[in-house]
């Protein structure tokens, strides 16, 4: 009789949204990138996802996911390759220890939940992947560094790799053809650049009408623009960006965000047929930013957008007022904002008229945040001792 004991791990994984963007596969098979890319990870307060992986003996056949309560499909190839190279990890562990319990042969459930909407352009799918092969990690004891797992996280989802640390974050593209050197690094630690904070302006929480695999692959194939970027753009960016990182030169840091985030979406734009992911609300952000940099003087906003409308504003924490202040005089009557972070706060800019239209009517939340850390080993568990799923405590 199969044992009915239940093995079990947990962590927390954190979203990051790039500076100098990811977009297009060398390799979809192995996920492999046209290009270097760099971020910002967020901190795991405000937007995390918390994965549990267990096995058991005792458990039926085959893996399973269970998604926001929800079954997922992990018959895909790309969850398939993370559970392939994760097994034969903890397989290796199992024959050189045969006292060890053989977890590698065991069936998995993994139990996920988001802190924020998936598949709504907030990098969900980078913290779930990041949660999934940590978890996992976790509960085969493997003795892999960050760097090595964000070999594993990039085939389930490119951007995962660099949700495995916290800080700012560069995935090297790498040049082997089997994808033993495209992996993550951490350019700067969250302690070296604390001030660093992000708002959030969630203009769509639903599902993208193109998604980013098949969105990437269109522009590859198609945009003539996309070989300029991938050629000069990105190469020059991710120099300048880890120089401003290490200097914390913000408004060079602000620039290279803002040309990049128009560079992908140009290339978007340019891909036939076109991809357009920004609408009219995101292009009201970047006005709205544009004004609160005239006002200011100097550049203390930066907007960037990924495959999605949502807009997220880079400042730093001495620039609360000109940023937040602003935006928070048309916004009030949104959900998301933290009290005692905008009690007090002026407006330092008047919005066109059509401007603060568009952001009244078309935000529907916002999410304060900051630079954070990596994923989190926890005591919460989404499987209780007797296999079965529960609910976050949180949710």
């Amino acid at each position: 009789m199969a044992s009915e004991k239940v093995y079990r791990a947990s962590t927390t994984a954190p979203v990051n949204i790039a500076v100098v963007k990811y977009w297009g596969k060398r390799d979809t098979k192995l996920n492999l990138p046209t290009n270097s890319s760099l971020s910002v990870t967020l901190s795991q307060a405000d937007l995390r996802t918390l994965t549990t992986a267990s096995c058991s003996a005792s458990y039926p056949e085959g893996d399973s996911l269970l998604l926001n309560g929800e079954p997922s499909d992990v018959s895909g190839a790309r969850p398939q390759a993370c559970f392939r190279e994760l097994r034969a990890r903890r397989a290796a562990l199992e024959a050189a220890d045969p006292s060890l319990p053989k977890l590698s042969t065991m069936p998995l459930r993994i139990v996920s939940e988001n802190n924020f909407p998936t598949a709504a352009g907030l990098a969900s799918s980078a913290a779930g992947f990041a949660a999934f092969v940590r978890a996992i990690a976790n509960l085969y004891e493997l003795p892999a560094s960050p760097a090595e797992l964000s070999l594993i996280a990039r085939q389930g989802s490119g951007s995962a790799c660099r949700s495995l640390f916290g800080g700012y974050v560069a995935w090297r593209m790498g040049s082997a053809a089997d994808g033993s050197d495209s992996m993550a690094d951490q350019v700067a630690e969250a302690s070296h650049w604390p001030e660093m904070r992000a708002l959030i302006l969630v203009a769509s929480a639903a599902k993208k009408g193109v998604s980013s695999t098949s969105g990437m692959q269109q522009t590859v194939a198609t945009s003539g623009l996309f070989q300029e970027r991938i050629k000069s753009v990105v190469p020059r960016n991710m120099e300048i960006m880890e120089k401003a990182i290490a200097e914390r030169d913000f408004e060079r840091f602000a620039e290279v965000t803002m040309r990049d985030s128009n560079s992908f979406h140009a290339t978007c734009a340019d891909t036939y047929p076109p991809i357009f992911y920004m609408n009219d609300v995101s292009r009201a952000a970047i006005r709205a930013v544009e004004a609160i940099n005239a006002a200011a003087g100097r550049t203390v906003a930066a907007y960037t957008f990924d495959a999605g409308p949502n807009a997220v504003i880079y400042y730093l924490e001495k620039d609360t007022e000109a940023v937040v202040g602003s935006l928070y005089s048309v916004l009030s009557h949104v959900d998301g904002w933290k009290s005692g972070a905008v009690e007090g706060l002026k407006a330092n800019v008047s919005f066109d008229e059509s401007v603060a239209g568009l952001l009244k009517n078309g935000v529907s939340r916002v999410i304060m945040t900051s630079v954070g850390e990596g994923p989190v080993a926890t005591e919460e568990y989404l499987v209780a001792e007797d296999g079965t799923p529960v609910k976050s405590s949180s949710s």
